[in-house]
């Protein structure tokens, strides 16, 4: 009997010890992303803001490619104000936002001696004006993280229209291709040198390698802003990157993952992937128009339209960044302003206090209610610093004295949003049916939306 007892007792030991390790091999597998990354998931919804020569122009975003030596001067946004942008993020609840300090024309939007085309040449504030400089202070003013965007595949200015490679040039060795990858570094090298720490860096479409003819732009990053996380930036950016979802129009196909199966992916990621490089949905407030053009007030989304994009961009575990077209006055405009702060209202008055919530680990997490509720929504995450563990779940409420099925899907990640038909219930429990190690969840919450 005691010999029976003891092999047991061994037998279950052993079990135990085999488990610990299985966990232990999958916990060390799992890839997670960089302190960076996780901050700027949480940050959820940025504002962009695009603005350039281009806006005094005729068709200027249309014919970017022959605005690269358009005559400073007609760049005067005789009102601008870049608190008037950072209240527009207020509003809408963004967290982050973009500047986009230089587009495809190659205009300079602060005093740079990369090249004379920009500001300092302008008569915009007697050429001493520096927007950079103030959309900074606006963004440390209202406590909004500040990111921003310096376009490298393409420079009108000096003749570059795709790929960072000067027109004509014939090979990496070319003089001018030299000359114009030492003016990106040295672009680069103000912009990120300048202005204090950046949450977030644009790099849009990527850039050429330094073997190939490129800027060498990873030295910079690291040594300027080793934390800022990097938007289809280097596959080596210190802080990591996000990625494209393949679309402008602010949603994510689900299931969504925040892994890659290789850097510069884009697409609804890979949840067998081992390069963590979480999704980013972007769209314009005014349908498919990133710059200001005059009487286009008609694109702009309904904020039913916007709504369902954050359901389709945030509530599948991506960020999700509109954009602000900045017009020649240099604002916001009025009518974009407005739905920018209806939107924001909007999705405090759904998400903005939970009925109730809790946190939990393992593959069964119960919220009780205090009484028979109404609820319509259920929001669930994963404690992402440990990487993303659910591949399937379940989500029940208590109805009627049993377990009824709400809902079921695969992804969470970051942030997952249910939406059903109202029920009534005393309790609801969240079931993982598959997972890849113990589930850290770090929030179950109940809504009523109505």
């Amino acid at each position: 009997m005691r010999t029976t007892t003891y092999f047991s007792l061994v037998l279950a030991m052993l079990m135990a010890s085999c488990c610990a390790a299985a966990e232990q091999a999958a916990k060390a597998q799992l890839t997670r992303p960089t302190p960076e990354q996780a901050a700027w998931q949480d940050l959820e919804l940025g504002l962009f803001y695009h603005f350039d020569i281009s806006v005094f122009a005729e068709n200027g975003e249309e014919n970017w490619k022959k605005l690269g030596h358009l005559d400073p001067n007609v760049y005067n946004p005789a009102k601008l104000n870049t608190d008037q942008w950072l209240k527009a993020a207020q509003a809408m609840g963004a967290r982050y936002t973009v500047f986009v300090a230089k587009h495809c024309t190659g205009f300079i939007s602060w005093q740079s001696d990369a090249y004379p085309y920009g500001v300092r040449q302008s008569k915009w504030r007697g050429g001493k004006g520096d927007l950079v400089a103030d959309y900074v202070a606006s963004c440390r003013k209202f406590g909004i993280q500040p990111g921003t965007y310096c376009s490298m595949p393409a420079n009108a200015h000096c003749n570059v229209f795709d790929n960072c490679t000067v027109e004509g040039a014939t090979g990496p060795k070319d003089p001018r291709q030299i000359e114009y990858s030492r003016r990106a570094e040295k672009l680069v090298t103000e912009l990120w040198g300048n202005y204090g720490p950046f949450t977030y860096i644009w790099f849009d479409g990527g850039t050429l390698p330094p073997e190939k003819g490129g800027p060498d732009l990873v030295p910079i990053l690291k040594r300027l802003q080793p934390h800022a996380v990097t938007f289809q930036g280097p596959a080596d950016s210190p802080a990591g990157n996000t990625r494209w979802v393949g679309n402008e129009n602010g949603e994510v196909a689900y299931p969504s993952w925040s892994t890659v199966a290789q850097s510069g992916q884009a697409g609804a990621g890979d949840p067998h992937g081992h390069v963590w490089q979480p999704g980013e949905c972007d769209a314009p407030l005014r349908n498919h128009d990133w710059f200001w053009r005059p009487n286009r007030e008609s694109k702009i989304y309904s904020l039913a339209e916007l709504v369902e994009m954050y359901y389709r961009s945030v509530g599948r575990g991506c960020n999700l960044i509109l954009n602000a077209n900045i017009d020649r006055d240099g604002l916001v405009p009025q009518a974009d302003l407005k739905r920018f702060r209806e939107f924001g209202t909007e999705i405090r008055r759904r998400f903005g206090k939970s009925i109730a919530e809790t946190s939990g680990r393992g593959q069964l997490v119960e919220l009780a209610l205090k009484k028979p509720t109404q609820i319509d929504h259920v929001i669930v995450m994963e404690q992402i610093s440990k990487g993303e563990r659910i591949r399937k779940y379940v989500i029940d409420s208590y109805v009627g004295g049993k377990w009824t099925e709400l809902c079921h899907g695969q992804s969470i990640g970051h942030k997952r949003i249910e939406r059903f038909k109202p029920v009534e219930a005393t309790k609801i429990r969240l079931r993982v049916t598959e997972s890849t190690a113990e589930p850290l969840v770090r929030k179950l919450a109940v809504y009523h939306v109505g």
